[in-house]
């Protein structure tokens, strides 16, 4: 079984929101008929440890634009697995959303110099939130879960 870890921080609950629609397309039951079997695991990002990172074939990252930053919980969450994981991870796979207030610059700005620093393989384009949380932008977080998910059980990442 391939494991999908979602590592996300929210204050406002715009975040948790679309984390929730990216699980929701990542754990569509047609991914596993279409190829092999993907647990999502969802862990907030201030008790995301070493091991659930080590454990994951790919990540999707959730994370609010503050203060035109990642959030303090997604940096702290990378200060904690940066250095253990380092030489474990690489070519894996991974998606980031940003819930910003702003353009979302900053934030996307913050966390990809880290998540190449580790090896990591974006596998598409930061979905990049501004403003309220619409139903289009729900949409498409559940087509990045799913899209994200579905590369996963098919081998393509």
């Amino acid at each position: 079984m391939l494991s999908l870890l979602v590592v996300w921080h929210s204050a406002s609950g715009a975040t948790r929101a679309l984390v929730e629609a990216a699980v929701d397309g990542a754990s569509d039951p047609a991914i596993a008929k279409a190829g092999r079997l993907v647990e999502v695991r969802v862990v907030e990002a201030l008790h995301t440890g070493v091991e659930d990172v080590l454990d994951a074939d790919g990540y999707l990252l959730a994370t609010p634009e503050n203060f035109g930053y990642m959030s303090g919980g997604l940096k702290d969450f990378f200060d904690r697995i940066y250095y253990p994981c380092l030489d474990h991870t690489r070519g894996k796979p991974y998606r980031l959303v940003v819930k910003a207030g702003g353009d979302g610059a900053g934030a996307v700005g913050a966390v990809v110099p880290l998540a190449t620093g580790l090896g990591w393989r974006s596998v598409g384009e930061p979905l990049v939130v501004r403003g309220e949380v619409s139903d289009a932008d729900l949409d498409a977080a559940r087509e990045l879960g799913g899209s994200l998910a579905a590369g996963l059980a098919l081998d393509l990442w």
